[in-house]
């Protein structure tokens, strides 16, 4: 199966590196109006660059697209990949509003292509584990559960993160994970309502969801944080707890110095590590191009990073108006439109 990526930044040099290595796929060309960015990348994983995304459609007629540019570029190559007949692996969050993600999954549908959205999470070992463990029943119903968040501020190197019109800020970009996650383990959310702190240096965020199981979890995000990127997560039911904690399952740390020259460009965005053979990214895209092989549902479907948006997009109505939303007051009252 032929794949492109287009944007050379650091989630499309992790997709690129990733299938490279993927038995049955071929990386045919990597996309950024960088074209420095995109020599790199293209050099390191064996493959051509390209500046036009129309030339890399003409010379290479790839079958899969993975889509990694900012989000609010989604929704436009997207739709550009679905009307070329292409599949698209896209990444998370699926659009800034809501009238965009359906655009997009309403282009896919029509086109008869496949659109995956990358909330990667899903993909962890621990996380997938952590699934597991509720869904079968060990540690009882869930009603209380919290999870964590907290890196560097993406800011500092990309300033379109600055720009919450055009990032969602640390609710949307990065705690999205978090608000997937819990959605897929617990249930539907029936009420939101989320405090913000921002400066110029950190946007911090605690968002809290009630199920309509009557659970209720409580998620932290922070960006500007001084320490290493930190993940952690708890489900408390009626017959047991179940943690994780990203920093317990480091046994090796290894930290190597980064040369002016590294193929793999400067380090803009945290990306969590995770003790597997390959990591997380790769699982995920090795999923999806299954999907797309045998027809499958995927783990995660386009109408869940739907759904993410539409409780991110809720938590930051809520924190507009500091009071709590009622999501079927919010999306029947035009939370479509909201961005």
């Amino acid at each position: 199966m032929k794949v492109a990526v287009v944007g050379c930044g650091t989630m499309g040099r992790t997709h690129a590196n990733d299938y490279a290595q993927l038995p049955g796929v071929q990386l045919v060309g990597v996309c950024d109006t960088n074209v420095a960015n995109a020599e790199k990348l293209a050099a390191r994983c064996n493959t051509q660059a390209f500046a036009s995304f129309e030339q890399l459609i003409e010379e290479t007629n790839p079958d899969v697209i993975s889509v990694c540019l900012p989000t609010p570029q989604h929704k436009e190559f997207t739709i550009k990949c679905a009307e070329l007949g292409k599949h698209v692996i896209c990444e998370k969050p699926i659009a800034p509003t809501l009238a965009d993600a359906r655009e997009m999954i309403d282009a896919c549908d029509k086109a008869g292509v496949r659109l995956f959205i990358g909330h990667v999470v899903r993909f962890f070992p621990s996380y997938r584990d952590l699934a597991r463990k509720v869904a079968s029943g060990a540690i009882g119903a869930v009603g209380v559960a919290h999870a964590k968040r907290v890196g560097s501020h993406p800011g500092a190197a990309k300033s379109w993160y600055n720009d919450t019109s055009r990032s969602g800020g640390v609710i949307m970009d990065l705690m999205i994970h978090d608000i997937d996650f819990m959605r897929a383990v617990i249930g539907e959310v029936d009420h939101v309502y989320a405090m913000n702190r921002k400066t110029d240096a950190l946007d911090y965020a605690l968002v809290t969801l009630r199920f309509e199981s009557g659970a209720i979890a409580n998620l932290e995000g922070f960006w500007g944080y001084p320490g290493p990127f930190t993940t952690v997560v708890e489900l408390a039911g009626n017959q047991g707890v179940a943690r994780f904690n990203s920093n317990d399952t480091v046994s090796l740390q290894v930290r190597k110095s980064r040369t002016d020259d590294s193929a793999a460009g400067p380090a803009t965005v945290a990306v969590p590590q995770s003790p597997a053979l390959h990591d997380p990214y790769y699982y995920e895209l090795e999923h999806f191009i299954d999907c797309i092989r045998t027809g499958t549902a995927p783990l995660v479907t386009a109408e869940d990073a739907y759904q993410a948006v539409a409780l991110a997009l809720a938590a930051r109505e809520s924190v507009r108006t500091g009071q709590p939303v009622k999501m079927s007051e919010f999306l029947s009252g035009g939370g479509s439109s909201r961005g």
